[in-house]
């Protein structure tokens, strides 16, 4: 089995969290070879590219915390591994307040043109007070700040699509702009995420796509279908990321005491500052459901919920638990590695070919019935 089998349009995507940020994406002890610099970075989307992975998320972060004591800024980030690569596209996470819409909108025109157009956008609302705090940002309630960012989305995506744009919102407002070059077409794609009622409703109205925590197949499920819901009638639809930690192992058992090892050595201090962060800020949205506002220690210790997914055992596993995700309308999976470098490898060759296996006899079946 090779990595490089081609997926078809509407074959499930690949995408992996970037470790532009030290300590990798579980807060414990365990050895972890992975690095934040550069040089492991540009190797490790080469790789991720040749693996059959389409798309990196670049992180953001302004202050150190749980484990993340360096971080790169994402949009300088992300035009690095562009540059290092020739199909991936790279999807680097913003924070309105800190960036404003008509500097995020120059910065990704330019990049597109530089890239053939391989640059996408996570806006991300904001969860970690404590950092808007340390830089002098006004940290606005839960669901305004939902209300910011829709607004920004609106307005990139208008700066980006029309001469003299002109936009009057509560946090945003632009008379006769044009913005010249504009990004290459197709527009860049705008991704979000999520889980709380105003994450769910924006996804809905303005987003390409909307990315949740890890979760039970139930749980994607019924996210999924609010939002469908919701997009009832309008004409949107916005395509469904789920974040998943993988552990693929030769065995079931051997990616279980992976995952029992980790575990074990959980950072409890810095898990257990995590879990106060993210939990008020999950509990802060009105109906009290927003990202992580149900997550125990043990989900906590991977920082997206990612152990929910449930994406730990062999090969075949795992392959069939991403085609059932894809059953009920998941459309990418981003995932993080303990050691990114390898595993995407191990990933690309033993895991991707099964699942584009899987996609096809599923096809072939639907088509004889």
């Amino acid at each position: 089995m090779t990595a490089t089998t081609t997926a078809n349009s509407d074959a499930v995507k690949f995408a992996y969290w970037v470790p532009n940020v030290s300590g990798g994406l579980v807060i414990s002890k365990i050895e972890q070879r992975t690095s934040w610099d550069i040089d492991y970075n540009r190797k490790l989307a080469q790789i991720a590219e040749q693996a059959g992975f389409e798309y990196a998320l670049s992180q953001i972060r302004f202050t150190a915390g749980y484990g993340a004591d360096n971080q790169h800024e994402s949009v300088a980030f992300t035009h690095a591994l562009l540059a290092a690569t020739e199909k991936l596209n790279v999807i680097a996470a913003v924070l309105p307040g800190p960036w404003h819409p008509a500097l995020l909108a120059k910065q990704v025109a330019t990049i597109s043109h530089l890239t053939r157009g391989r640059i996408a956008v996570n806006i991300v609302s904001g969860w970690f007070r404590g950092e808007f705090q340390a830089i002098g940002e006004p940290w606005l309630d839960h669901d305004e700040r939902y209300r910011r960012s829709e607004e920004f989305i609106r307005v990139i995506r208008g700066v980006w699509s029309e001469d003299d744009f002109s936009f009057n919102g509560a946090h945003y407002r632009f008379e006769n702009y044009t913005l010249k070059p504009k990004p290459l077409a197709p527009l860049p794609e705008i991704f979000q995420g999520g889980s709380s009622r105003a994450a769910r409703d924006m996804a809905a109205r303005v987003s390409d796509w909307y990315f949740t925590n890890g979760n039970t197949p139930d749980g994607i499920r019924a996210q999924i279908d609010d939002i469908r819901a919701k997009e009832a009638g309008t004409g949107h639809r916005a395509k469904i990321g789920v974040n998943a930690f993988a552990i693929v192992r030769e065995t079931e058992e051997e990616a279980r005491a992976v995952l029992s090892e980790i575990l074990e050595k959980a950072d409890p201090d810095a898990v257990k500052g995590f879990h106060h962060e993210v939990q008020n800020a999950g509990n802060a949205s009105p109906e009290r459901e927003g990202n992580w506002a149900k997550s125990t220690f043990e989900d906590l210790v991977q920082y997206n919920d990612g152990f929910k997914t449930n994406l730990i055992g062999t090969p075949r596993q795992v392959a069939e638990r991403i085609v059932a995700l894809k059953a009920i309308g998941v459309d990418l999976v981003l995932l993080g590695f303990l050691h990114f470098q390898e595993e995407v490898e191990y990933f690309g060759r033993h895991v991707i070919p099964l699942v584009r296996e899987l996609e096809a006899a599923r096809e072939r079946k639907a088509v004889a019935a």
